[in-house]
C-alpha cells in the first residue's frame, strides 16, 4: 500500500488522535532491557481489536510459560514516527499499524533460513497474526521476521 492510500485510509503519520492502548492479556518484557516490561501498547484506533486479539489468541494457544520461553514476548515497539531505513517513505510504524517482536533474532536482514520465526514452533503464531488481519514480513517478503503489520505489504 502507498503511503497515500495509507493516509487516506488511516490519516497523517504521528497523528496521535488515532491512536488508542490496549491492555495486553500478559506483559511483554522490553527486548532491549528485559529487565522491564509493558502491558499496554499504543496502537492505531482501526487495528487495536485485531491486535488485542492477536495477544489472546497467542495467549490462548501457547500459554504465557510457553510465550516466555520462545521469546514471542519480546516487545520491539509499535509505534514510532519514523521513515523507513533506507528510504524516504513514512515507516508503517508511524502510524502505530505494526509492532516488532523479537527483535534480536530476527532482524531486517534475517531470513527463512536464520530468523527464529521461520522455525516451525512459530508457524501457530504467525497464523493467529493472519486470522486477525496482520501481516508478516517475513512471511510476505523474506526478511525483517520480527515486523507484523495490519495492511499489506
Amino acid at each position: 500500500m502507498m503511503t497515500a492510500d495509507i493516509i487516506t485510509q488511516f490519516g497523517e503519520p504521528g497523528d496521535t488522535d488515532n491512536f488508542e492502548y490496549i491492555t495486553l492479556p500478559y506483559p511483554m518484557r522490553i527486548a532491549w532491557d528485559t529487565t522491564k516490561s509493558v502491558n499496554k501498547v499504543l496502537v492505531h484506533k482501526k487495528a487495536a481489536v485485531s491486535l488485542l486479539k492477536v495477544f489472546k489468541d497467542l495467549l490462548a494457544h501457547y500459554g504465557y510459560d510457553r510465550i516466555k520461553e520462545l521469546e514471542i514476548d519480546l516487545f520491539g515497539g509499535c509505534y514510532n514516527l519514523r521513515q523507513m531505513r533506507g528510504g524516504s517513505d513514512w515507516s508503517v510504524h508511524s502510524w502505530a499499524l505494526a509492532i516488532d517482536l523479537n527483535p534480536s533474532e530476527n532482524q531486517l536482514r534475517e531470513t527463512r533460513e536464520t530468523a527464529t520465526f521461520a522455525r516451525p514452533e512459530y508457524k501457530p503464531m504467525i497464523d493467529i497474526f493472519y486470522r486477525h488481519g496482520w501481516y508478516s514480513l517475513g512471511v510476505e517478503k523474506n526478511y525483517d521476521w520480527m515486523h507484523f503489520q495490519y495492511i499489506k505489504p
